[in-house]
């Protein structure tokens, strides 16, 4: 049974940092593209970055690119979603999914998805 758990979500000041994290189980994770997203109360899904599966290559929204920073330990079977310079339009639910060829930011196209972690941003 594939599950992929997220942690490290919280509430945290504006211009604060975060780093969450996605533990993968039940699947070669190494062969395995891994998306976030985030969803806000009321609003759709959001594409926030994506990693290939060897960590090489990264895809990021324009809305979060510079700030945040997606990696992965293929040995840990762990992908990571570093946030700096959070702000409250940053609030959300974040999920990390698993795609085994890469669907980037199309999230109709991933196999895999995890349960979300809240972050919350305070002004």
């Amino acid at each position: 049974q594939v599950q992929l758990a997220e942690s490290g979500g919280g509430l945290v000041q504006a211009g604060g940092s975060l780093r969450l994290s996605c533990a993968a189980s039940g699947l070669t994770f190494s062969r395995y593209s891994m998306g976030w997203f985030r969803q806000a109360a009321g609003k759709e899904r959001e594409f926030v970055g994506a990693i290939i599966r060897s960590g090489s290559s990264t895809s990021y929204a324009d809305s979060v690119k510079g700030r945040f920073a997606i990696s992965r330990d293929n040995a840990k079977n762990t992908v990571y979603l570093q946030m700096n310079s959070l702000q409250p339009e940053d609030t959300a639910v974040y999920y990390c999914a698993a795609d085994s060829i890469w669907a980037g930011s199309n999230w109709s196209a991933y196999d895999y998805w995890g349960q979300g972690t809240q972050v919350t941003v305070s002004s």
